[in-house]
């Protein structure tokens, strides 16, 4: 069975991505630490996201989907988290980072079935 994410075409998901993005401007309700309670990803992780796929700084990447200064929308719209949403965002990331664990094997893993068991001494002593 293929995957449809990724045969999906750019153009559809560039599309709907730019609508999530805009859904996200418009509800400011919706905070960062919520998103990432429930979801384990918010505003900061879809900047994130495209400093690392762009040429953009972090700042100017984040500014791409709060639509302005991550500081003034923090100014405008952020509110004091409280210790319940803070311990769901925690149990949260704990998930996240067992996800991030188990890819990280399966890419290691994948790694060490393509290259050869034994590799060349300038690889494994470079200073001989």
């Amino acid at each position: 069975m293929t995957d449809k994410l990724e045969t999906l075409d750019d153009r559809v998901a560039a599309a709907a991505f730019r609508r999530l993005v805009r859904h996200l401007r418009q509800r400011s309700d919706a905070q960062n630490v919520d998103l990432m309670g429930l979801a384990g990803f918010c505003r900061n992780c879809l900047g994130d996201w495209i400093e690392e796929a762009s040429d953009l700084s972090k700042a100017e990447a984040r500014e791409t989907v709060y639509g302005m200064p991550q500081s003034e929308w923090k100014t405008r719209h952020q509110k004091e988290a409280t210790p319940e949403q803070l311990a769901r965002m925690a149990e949260s990331m704990t998930k996240n980072a067992a996800r991030d664990d188990a890819l990280e094997g399966a890419l290691d893993a994948a790694l060490a079935d393509s290259f050869p068991a034994s590799d060349p001494p300038a690889m494994t002593e470079p200073n001989r």
